[in-house]
């Protein structure tokens, strides 16, 4: 390779200084893998190591006249353009997740990216009809400029914003692109599947209905803004399950655990009731408010039998974080599961509290050591966009994302627009998926809002007058689906009134509503604990 003659070639990168001088054997390195496969290297060395292969560059190490250096200017122009579209590419990978529409209330502020505009790059309306390289992208090799704009937009600027960039290995960075960029549009495509969704968020919101009709003003922590979180849950369990999975640890705060209680974990909602009603016996439990209580069911999934265990939980919110770990960490002790393979850590986070408790990056700093590595976490984080009545990022952190401190750990970031469960879907297998591969922690940003107070107590409107007046003029998560899937002509109006008269009965019953809950379901490493509870010594 002739370095003097690559300073001459007619390219300018708006990212770098190409370091040819001192740091040849570097670029040499980086030729050699661009040799071997041109995805191991940056888009701007690809379109410089692709330049420099080109016939009508016509540079070797001993070429005798200058005139052999001579570059049609067409090429010349051909060359640049063919660059700048690759660097597009990256942009959209870089910081797409910027212009991701990821809100469903519209506050979240989407700051002005000017690279992720062509015309930043030089690229004209004249060039939209050219067909270009794509470069890594996973795409047809040749595509016309508008058609590789459109791919780019609705894999990085839709309801997923990805954030993993900030991955050092190339092979993860690689995976992820593979998973998000075969998957333009990424819905459900199951009719059985689709109304499996509806069921579960007609499930959410009618629980929340349900106890504000029947317990008036009495606080529950009410999951309404985020219902997403139960058909996440749902999907978690039955993901986790056919990848063999046995075991999940989960711990939350208060926000939304009765939703979870009854609607995921299966606790009869008559126990629930008693417990609204001050009616438990007096030798039950720990006598701790019911939105603090753990629970432990298993589940059916295609994988066979899933213990799910949720921690009990105290008001000091993520304290639970590492108590978590070290239950996970002793089960998989138990069961000789050195491959992390059958026991699943999840915690669900606020992001107020994500962003401002120091045992958050405590755990996270711990996730990787010897002592305390469990195989990766998923965090979920229950967006909703305000910390009790704290809604303006800029006085809540110092940092564009709540979930920026997981970066310390190089872990993904999918941000997801809650009121698009489909979406909540994709990224909850993908980021299953990407722990299963590379036994690593995962967070699942998925940002709603918070429809009534903090507490049912509470009049938001008093604090934030204008975030609540968008919220009040919105549809549910429910009611949008339930549209979508009538425009589909899979569900009727008949259909969507049958699941909501049929949740309500059910949950007025009081018997249990969860799905696929297993009563007496084996398992070799469950304790009986029986013999201990009531116990003085």
């Amino acid at each position: 390779m002739d370095f003097d003659k690559m300073k001459d070639l007619p390219i300018r990168f708006h990212y770098s200084t190409l370091p040819f001088d001192g740091s040849r054997d570097y670029v040499e390195e980086l030729y050699q893998q661009y040799q071997s496969d041109p995805a191991l290297v940056s888009d701007d060395w690809q379109a410089l190591f692709a330049l420099l292969d080109a016939d009508n560059t016509q540079i070797s190490s001993n070429a005798p006249t200058d005139e052999s250096l001579q570059v049609n200017p067409l090429d010349n122009l051909a060359a640049f353009k063919q660059s700048a579209v690759l660097r597009l590419i990256n942009a959209y990978r870089v910081r797409g997740h910027q212009q991701a529409d990821i809100d469903p209330i519209g506050t979240l502020s989407r700051p002005d990216v000017p690279d992720l505009d062509p015309a930043f790059h030089h690229l004209t309306d004249a060039d939209m009809d050219t067909s270009y390289h794509t470069g890594s992208l996973f795409a047809p090799d040749m595509l016309p400029l508008h058609e590789i704009i459109d791919r780019i937009r609705k894999i990085y600027t839709g309801s997923i914003g990805a954030e993993y960039m900030h991955i050092v290995s190339t092979r993860k960075k690689r995976w992820i692109q593979q998973r998000l960029e075969t998957n333009i549009n990424p819905t459900v495509q199951s009719k059985q599947k689709k109304i499996q969704l509806l069921e579960l968020l007609t499930a959410a919101e009618g629980l929340e209905r349900y106890l504000n009709t029947r317990y008036v003003g009495q606080k529950r922590f009410s999951l309404e803004g985020g219902e997403s979180m139960i058909p996440l849950l749902d999907e978690l369990l039955q993901h986790s399950g056919r990848q063999g999975v046995k075991e999940i640890v989960l711990g939350m705060a208060h926000r939304g655990r009765l939703n979870v209680l009854i609607n995921t974990m299966g606790k009869a909602p008559d126990e629930l009731f008693r417990e609204f009603e001050g009616k438990k016996e007096i030798n039950y439990g720990s006598g701790d408010v019911k939105y603090h209580m753990g629970f432990s069911s298993d589940i059916k999934t295609d994988g066979g039998p899933l213990h799910l265990a949720l921690a009990f939980n105290p008001s000091h919110l993520e304290v639970i974080d590492p108590v978590v770990i070290g239950a996970v960490k002793a089960r998989q002790y138990r069961c000789n599961d050195d491959a992390h393979e059958t026991v699943l850590p999840v915690l669900i986070h606020g992001d107020a509290s994500f962003s401002g408790q120091g045992v958050v990056m405590e755990t996270l700093n711990m996730s990787l050591t010897r002592g305390f590595h469990t195989g990766g976490t998923i965090h979920l984080i229950h967006n909703n966009q305000i910390g009790f009545t704290t809604s303006n990022p800029m006085d809540a952190r110092s940092t564009p994302y709540c979930t920026d401190v997981a970066k310390m750990v190089e872990a993904p970031i999918f941000h997801v627009n809650g009121d698009d469960p489909e979406a909540v879907i994709f990224v909850t297998r993908l980021a299953l998926d990407y722990r299963k591969q590379f036994k690593c922690d995962v967070v699942v940003d998925m940002i709603c809002y918070r429809r009534h107070g903090h507490s049912e107590a509470d009049e938001p409107s008093v604090t934030q007058p204008v975030m609540y007046s968008l919220i009040a003029s919105i549809p549910t998560t429910r009611e949008s689906y339930a549209r979508k899937l009538q425009a589909e002509n899979i569900v009727d109006a008949e259909t969507v009134k049958s699941l909501q008269d049929t949740y309500h009965d059910k949950i007025h019953s009081g018997k249990v509503v969860a799905l696929n809950i297993l009563q007496h379901a084996k398992h070799p490493y469950i304790v009986d604990w029986s013999k201990y509870r009531n116990k003085d010594n």
